[in-house]
């Protein structure tokens, strides 16, 4: 399964709700778990960014549809990392 880093930052919307953030994750968490997802870790981070997620989705597709359920709800804009491992990146760099 890809791994993915996403990176997060509140909307206006959500810093108006930052109280219900951590029910919303686990709200999402549990539908994504339900598509497929594992959730790897979701933090709460200082600095630029409000929330960070690690996932390994089922496929690419998985992965922009549940994207799109979490932005549809408004309240934070994501930036997403593929990320890769060391044995993807040997099989990579196997091929540079």
């Amino acid at each position: 399964m890809p791994t993915y880093v996403v990176l997060y930052r509140f909307t206006g919307e959500g810093r108006k709700n930052v109280k219900e953030s951590v029910k919303r994750a686990e709200e999402v968490r549990k539908q994504n778990e339900a598509r497929g997802f594992k959730v790897l870790g979701h933090y709460w981070t200082q600095g630029r960014y409000d929330l960070v997620a690690v996932v390994d989705a089922p496929s690419e597709e998985a992965m922009v549809a549940g994207l799109f359920n979490v932005a549809e709800a408004g309240n934070v804009s994501s930036e997403t990392l593929r990320a890769f491992t060391a044995e993807e990146m040997r099989r990579i760099l196997a091929q540079a």
